[in-house]
């Protein structure tokens, strides 16, 4: 037991380039949220490569295997999850292993999440007999479109036969250099609604104003008007965005539209003040384009829950991440705006939701969803040998709790 993080550093050492080979393999050849079926075959293959039954098509195209320990193979259960959809982005790294796929793009990391979970699979397979319960390994598709592919997979029956006990997930950092963890307890990451507007007037020549209802000053109106949410009526302590991201209007220079089209989101972190947003927006939006003669309809997809980290599963990653790293490359990390579909996970199970380093120390930082989005190498190292440890550990302490 002395020697496990030895053991375990040597593996994913031993086992570096391999993993390395499958990343450059998944970010040659993105696949967008629900059309990941190569991605699942990839991963299901080197599973079996590992020794393991994997099934496939759950949430269309997820997978999920289990690694059966030595001692106790139905006891305590440790789920640990990775995702591995693309993002709609044309890539701009100049790599040699750079994306074959027009206009899609590994740019959230989701490819170094895959194949860090894949060594730290590999790593426990080859310890499999010190295991003292099981692990269930979960490969995830469509985390960056709604409704989820964690909601998805729990609906097609992912935990029919085993729910973890406890569950761990990742996500790079590109803020953080390699070599480095952070997690946080309790509230870390936001709720996310997207919201559609779709603002409608009488349009006409913009010489005549007068005799149109201009949909584009009404919805400028809203857009404005709007961010009396976040200024004035949430509170200081509560965290809140509402961001716009798309303002249509398919007129010319002399011509005024129709109607205007709008996309946004609005986060937060509790339940009820999130319902509250919600209203407070129909009520503004339509309100004032009632009052200048027109109408609006907006349609809000209610979509992920904050992410909430279980205090103990916390403490566990950061306690398992001093001992692996060295406690001046442990981090305790801020409050993030940033959702995640880990979520759902994380309402059922205790769990906890960390960070990996993955700047390449001395190079520019480009933040995720970028199309210059870089990856430290050794980061899936690391990754893939922490993941391990941590869920090594967890077994551990539970046969030491149960004592």
């Amino acid at each position: 037991m002395e020697n496990i993080i030895d053991t375990i550093k040597g593996l994913s050492h031993q086992y570096r380039d391999e993993v390395i080979a499958w990343r450059r393999h998944l970010h040659q050849h993105p696949e967008l949220s629900q059309q990941e079926y190569g991605t699942m075959a990839f991963v299901a293959e080197r599973l079996r490569e590992m020794g393991l039954e994997p099934r496939t098509g759950i949430g269309k195209t997820g997978v999920m295997a289990m690694i059966r320990g030595g001692k106790n193979p139905d006891g305590y259960c440790v789920g640990l999850r990775a995702d591995y959809d693309a993002l709609p982005l044309t890539e701009a790294t100049g790599l040699p292993f750079a994306s074959v796929n027009p206009g899609v793009m590994h740019a959230c990391g989701h490819d170094m999440h895959t194949s860090s979970l894949l060594c730290a699979a590999k790593i426990l397979t080859t310890i499999r007999e010190q295991l003292n319960g099981s692990i269930m390994l979960i490969f995830e598709p469509s985390e960056e479109m709604y409704p989820g592919g964690a909601r998805m997979m729990m609906e097609d029956g992912l935990f029919d036969e085993v729910m973890p006990n406890e569950m761990y997930s990742f996500h790079c950092l590109p803020e953080m250099d390699f070599g480095r963890i952070g997690m946080k307890k309790g509230r870390y990451m936001a709720s996310t609604d997207e919201l559609y507007w779709t603002v409608k007037g009488k349009g006409g020549h913009g010489a005549t104003p007068h005799m149109s209802v201009d949909p584009i000053l009404i919805a400028s109106h809203i857009v404005v008007a709007l961010q009396q949410i976040v200024s004035r009526n949430a509170a200081p302590m509560m965290p809140t965005v509402l961001s716009f991201g798309k303002f249509i209007g398919e007129g010319r220079t002399n011509i005024i539209p129709d109607e205007v089209k709008m996309e946004g989101i609005i986060r937060t972190f509790d339940p009820q003040w999130r319902l509250d947003c919600h209203e407070k927006i129909r009520k503004i939006s339509c309100g004032i384009a009632e009052s200048m003669g027109s109408e609006c309809d907006l349609f809000i997809d209610y979509g992920y829950p904050p992410v909430i980290n279980d205090d103990e599963c916390t403490q566990q990653v950061h306690d398992n991440g001093v001992a692996f790293v060295g406690e001046e490359q442990v981090d305790w990390l801020d409050l993030r705006m940033t959702a995640e579909d880990f979520a759902f996970f994380a309402q059922k199970i205790p769990s906890c939701y960390f960070r990996v380093g993955i700047h390449i120390p001395g190079t520019p930082y480009s933040n995720l969803h970028r199309p210059d989005l870089m990856v430290d190498e050794r980061s899936m190292e690391l990754a893939g040998g922490f993941v391990a440890y941590n869920a090594f550990m967890a077994l551990e302490q539970q046969i030491k709790k149960s004592r």
